[in-house]
């Protein structure tokens, strides 16, 4: 009876333990066969089980690490990022060929750290029709109150004025531009959609603009990707991705004490900025079950819309001033000779305008390398295939999400003489005359193309002409020029002290 006893033990141990090994061989093999690449997909790195390329790649330094692959595996390969699939673009002609060439990846992957808190709305990350409606309906509304043209360059002049106001009271010891150029440069796409500046002191101005510069930093970490990926696991699971939900919740909130204000004063034959057209448009959808309709002109759409406008129209305008107010501390001849050209069109005391622009090549031309070496948003947005596609040779199923590497292409050696170096002279010819290459691309191409590009231009070459023409600028005594950027959805600079000496 006990040795029966005994092999019955025995064999249940056995069973045990072989029913153990099948479930992990069944295991393993569903997972080889999962991260096996599909015919005729792009080639890329082998992924671990489960997490797949995540973790291959340095958090700090994604667009460098992608743009390293590219030398091995080809200007297009993929990466599995979690159980996604992903497609990544590195050099002009695949950029090109990925965005500006077709129409199959206009799209927005649904991130789940975004559709969790909010819907699937504005400009940024809306899809289809709505896209189209709501991006179309915002350029013209920007249009209309100045955006490219010279009434909205006495905003921007003004707003300068309150800027230096700041920097002069510091006389020449060293501050911190950081929280001062997001105020000047927000308070520009603040006037064209809330219809006001604000006070650099206003508690709620200062409340979004630090929610927004924490959540472009957490959107990049680590964290979202791997909410992303294993949302179902991730909601369950503290974190800064959650955080980054209360982030958005609260930017929205503040926004809506906007609108709700706006309608408290609202007068429909003259609207005073984006708020108030909006609120026009959704009265004239209001009730249609047409076409016109799923076009989304709703309060959800007007707070997601502003959302949008507001954290793109401050993050890389002031980021890009930022970095280059670092530049000209560490290259002080080359301001010295942006700071002549300013003196020789402009003169010491004339505000700058935009017809300055043509007559200064060599500020120009700074602008813009400041531009590509600070490298803002190094992999732009994400796109996504909306149908079976032939890219770079390979075929790219629907539903892959698509990684346009912007750093692969400002810093291509094939493109610029010294991609990896500071110079100006990659944006003037032999005669001095300023011309912009095909591989300048910092916002991104085809119909994603940034909406806010023009406002850029202007604030940039407005902000920074003046800038130069009032102050010199330097790093404290003993201190170097720190160059690494902290990375995000955008490339800033560390926070920094700059002196700057009235001229």
């Amino acid at each position: 009876m006990d040795q029966l006893s005994g092999v019955s033990s025995t064999w249940l141990w056995l069973d045990g333990r072989s029913l153990l090994l099948f479930t992990l061989v069944v295991l393993v093999t569903a997972e080889y066969l999962r991260a096996r690449r599909p015919s005729g997909f792009p080639p890329g790195p082998w992924p671990f089980p489960l997490v797949g390329n995540m973790f291959s790649l340095d958090p700090s330094n994604v667009h460098g690490d992608m743009t390293k692959l590219a030398e091995k595996y080809g200007k297009v390969y993929s990466l599995k990022m979690g159980p996604l699939w992903s497609v990544v673009l590195n050099g002009l002609s695949a950029v090109q060929e990925g965005l500006a060439e077709g129409d199959y990846a206009n799209g927005r992957p649904d991130f789940a750290i975004h559709s969790d808190v909010l819907p699937e709305l504005g400009i940024v990350f809306s899809n289809g029709h709505s896209w189209k409606q709501q991006r179309r309906f915002a350029l013209i509304t920007l249009k209309y109150f100045g955006v490219g043209k010279k009434s909205l360059e006495s905003s921007i002049l003004e707003e300068f004025i309150h800027a230096s106001k700041e920097i002069a009271s510091h006389e020449g010891k060293p501050f911190k531009p950081n929280v001062l150029m997001r105020n000047a440069v927000s308070n520009i796409i603040c006037a064209l959609v809330f219809g006001h500046r604000f006070e650099y002191s206003n508690e709620k101005f200062q409340k979004m603009l630090t929610l927004l510069d924490n959540g472009t930093r957490i959107e990049a970490s680590i964290w979202a990707q791997m909410y992303n990926a294993f949302p179902v696991l991730m909601r369950r699971l503290p974190g800064p991705h959650r955080t980054l939900q209360g982030i958005y919740g609260e930017i929205l909130d503040l926004i809506k004490t906007e609108v709700d204000q706006h309608r408290e004063d609202f007068n429909p034959s003259e609207p005073r900025d984006f708020i108030d057209c909006y609120l026009n448009e959704m009265e004239k959808h209001q009730g249609k079950r047409d076409d016109e309709a799923d076009a989304g002109f709703n309060e959800d759409n007007l707070l997601m819309c502003s959302f949008d406008l507001f954290g793109a129209g401050t993050e890389t305008t002031s980021t890009t001033l930022l970095w280059a107010f670092l530049y000209m501390a560490k290259y002080p001849e080359i301001q010295a000779k942006v700071q002549a050209e300013v003196g020789r069109v402009i003169g010491p005391s004339r505000q700058p305008s935009m017809k300055d622009r043509a007559n200064m090549p060599y500020t120009d031309a700074v602008i813009h390398e400041v531009q590509r070496i600070g490298n803002i948003v190094p992999l732009s947005l994400p796109h996504i295939t909306s149908r079976d596609v032939q890219l770079g040779g390979y075929t790219i199923p629907k539903g892959v999400t698509i990684i346009p590497n912007l750093t692969s292409v400002l810093f291509d050696k094939n493109e610029w003489e010294t991609p990896d170096t500071f110079n100006p002279g990659h944006f003037l010819n032999e005669e001095g005359k300023f011309v912009k290459p095909a591989a300048f691309i910092p916002f991104s191409a085809g119909k994603r193309l940034c909406l806010g590009e023009n406002l850029a231009r202007m604030e940039l070459f407005l902000f920074f002409s003046s800038f130069m023409q009032r102050f010199s600028w330097s790093m404290p005594a003993g201190v170097e020029p720190l160059l690494k950027p902290r990375f995000g959805i955008t490339l800033s600079p560390e926070p920094y002290e700059i002196c700057a000496i009235s001229r």
